[in-house]
């Protein structure tokens, strides 16, 4: 059922997420107008896993259905070395500054994305991949982190176990949860 994404699963996932989060306050903010949204999340979503899938740290069902984008202890750091256009890179940008202000130094796995295609809600697949990620990070005897900007995402996440440890409100609302 969860497979370790491959190079093939890119179209796949990058449609899936560009659905996932159409409505994300993270993702609206940085691509506020229909247009701005259509063409760069799917930059957006690419970069991230192109950047991520020769790691082996991107979890999929059904070679897309749901995803989660998991960042090593080994690759975590500040900072995307992604070509947007302004003025969407400055408010990515600060985002990404913020957040990984927030996160410890200690080594630990990070949860960068999780989306599960809108067609496939309420089927576990979204808690299946992240279930799967936080083993790996448990077998290395590590913490996970995630974040998020989706105030309604808050209570699912402590559901499945994870606690708010920082809530930020610049450059917007952002709660930092661990497990």
């Amino acid at each position: 059922m969860i497979s370790v994404a491959m190079p093939a699963d890119r179209a796949a996932i990058v449609q899936t997420l560009v659905a996932a989060f159409a409505a994300d306050p993270l993702l609206r903010a940085v691509f506020p107008g229909p247009a701005e949204y259509a063409q760069g999340a799917p930059v957006f979503f690419g970069y991230l896993f192109d950047k991520r899938v020769e790691g082996k740290a991107i979890l999929t069902v059904g070679g897309g259905l749901s995803v989660a984008i998991w960042e090593s202890p080994a690759s975590v750091g500040p900072g995307l070395a992604l070509d947007l256009p302004e003025p969407a890179a400055s408010r990515l940008r600060a985002y990404d500054e913020a957040v990984h202000a927030a996160l410890p130094d200690d080594p630990h796995w990070y949860l960068g994305v999780l989306g599960t295609h809108p067609e496939h809600l309420g089927n576990g697949f979204g808690r299946a991949v992240m279930a799967a990620g936080l083993e790996r990070a448990a077998a290395d005897g590590l913490p996970a982190y995630l974040e998020t900007t989706n105030p309604g995402n808050v209570p699912m996440y402590e559901r499945a176990g994870w606690k708010v440890t920082a809530e930020l409100d610049a450059p917007m609302p952002i709660w930092v949860m661990t497990q």
